[in-house]
């Protein structure tokens, strides 16, 4: 008996049908599908029975997903004071304008 060929988004790992256009969970568009193990990129159909190519069929954790997304980063300080520095130049010119 085969194993049943599983497809998983790029993105976020989320395991998605073979005919999904887009990924239910963060929305990425599908244009093709691309082997983790070897980079083969084409079409669903040729995926069938796993990559065309290696041969390569397996869960996510095994690809090397992860399903935990990258927190983003808060901004820098400075980023901070030249938003304060605008904002004061800002009110600065309003005062001199409304004078």
């Amino acid at each position: 008996m085969g194993k049943k060929t599983r497809f998983f988004c790029d993105n976020c790992a989320t395991e998605v049908g073979h005919n999904v256009k887009a990924c239910p969970r963060c929305g990425r568009y599908f244009e093709s599908v691309r082997c983790p193990s070897c980079n083969f990129v084409g079409n669903d159909d040729i995926f069938t029975n796993g990559c065309p190519v290696c041969g390569y069929s397996a869960s996510p954790k095994e690809a090397g997903f992860s399903q935990e997304k990258e927190k983003p980063r808060p901004l820098p300080f400075w980023a901070f004071f030249l938003s304060l520095g605008i904002a004061v130049f800002i009110l600065a010119i309003l005062f001199l304008v409304l004078l």
